[in-house]
């Protein structure tokens, strides 16, 4: 399986871009979230997964991890493919998927094209367990659409270590307040740490 592809984007559009690697380039299917951050980059190392048919074959693209590992538990449910599961990550980010499964919510898988009411029950049956192991917690935090996403992967990374949502957020807040132009998520999270000291 390919596991990336690290090379220059030469083509982009909402649902699929293209990657050249040393000379090869690969058509790279993707979901509107992977696509909204990788929207004004270049050059890109993009996690992939090669869907593999009798009459086909076709390469997924994500922006990180996370994303594939859902893509990934998405597509081993009955009844939804891999065009299913993009049209999942375009409707939702992984966050709201997840949120979605474990506070047993069908009604917000539903919303997306092309999900009835009885797969995204099955979404949820089959997944459940799965994401609560995943995620080490039954409560996966939903997090402010402030397109800042240093913000939440910081977030994210500190509630998974074990501190307080309310208090890592205020937090947070207040030293990106302090200093606006810090751009790594490593040094967010030191800077909260430093400060909490």
């Amino acid at each position: 399986m390919i596991a990336y592809l690290n090379g220059e984007i030469t083509h982009k559009t909402p649902t699929y871009i293209y990657v050249d690697c040393h000379g090869v380039g690969y058509h790279v299917n993707i979901s509107l979230n992977t696509y909204s951050k990788l929207e004004s980059l270049q050059k890109i190392k993009i996690f992939t997964y090669l869907n593999v048919k009798e009459d086909e074959q076709s390469l997924f693209g994500f922006y990180d991890d996370d994303e594939r590992s859902l893509f990934i538990l998405l597509i081993s449910v009955s009844g939804v493919g891999v065009n299913t599961a993009r049209v999942i990550l375009s409707y939702m980010n992984p966050d709201e998927v997840r949120t979605a499964i474990i506070h047993d919510n069908p009604v917000a898988l539903g919303k997306v094209k092309g999900i009835g009411p009885k797969t995204a029950k099955r979404i949820i049956l089959d997944l459940k367990d799965k994401v609560i192991k995943e995620t080490g917690t039954d409560q996966v935090i939903l997090l402010s659409p402030e397109g800042n996403t240093i913000r939440n992967e910081a977030l994210s990374a500190m509630i998974a270590l074990g501190f307080p949502k309310p208090v890592v957020e205020k937090q947070i807040k207040s030293v990106l307040e302090k200093n606006p132009n810090i751009e790594q998520v490593e040094d967010l999270i030191k800077q909260v740490l430093k400060q909490m000291n």
